[in-house]
């Protein structure tokens, strides 16, 4: 009994995570935590997942891989505790084409997570993006 809960909880659950850089106030208000919290909230309560959990990392670059907010998310991922992440795009996830490329390419699948980046339009619940390799390429 415990099980299905615990699967009947995940498949509901969506992982948003927001990240802002101090590079990206340049780009203006688009990109801050604020608005990137409000457009993922909309977009996943449109998808139809109920419980949603935000992660963020504020003022730090995604040349790296170890933020504090991201690192937790992908433990939490690890551990079975949600179906779904949404970003904004791509370069939230990170600004470096191989880490990003191996999250999107092997661990989101083997962990049959859903990767929807809002603004990049991709959606894997709907198909690969062809233009997604690209995409990370060019936030690197």
């Amino acid at each position: 009994m415990r099980q299905s809960n615990n699967k009947k909880s995940r498949d509901v659950t969506a992982f948003l995570y927001e990240r802002l850089s101090r590079d990206d106030n340049l780009e203006g208000e688009s990109y801050s935590i604020g608005n990137q919290k409000k457009l993922l909230t909309k977009v996943a309560k449109e998808k139809g997942y109920t419980n949603l959990v935000h992660f963020l990392d504020d003022g730090i670059s995604g040349v790296t891989m170890d933020r504090p907010g991201f690192v937790e998310m992908i433990q939490q991922l690890e551990q079975g505790r949600a179906a779904a992440v949404f970003v904004k795009d791509l370069s939230r996830l990170g600004r470096n084409y191989i880490e990003v490329g191996r999250l999107t390419e092997e661990f989101f699948p083997e962990h049959d997570i859903r990767l929807v980046a809002v603004s990049d339009n991709i959606d894997t619940a709907e198909g690969e993006n062809e233009l997604a390799p690209i995409r990370n390429l060019f936030n690197e």
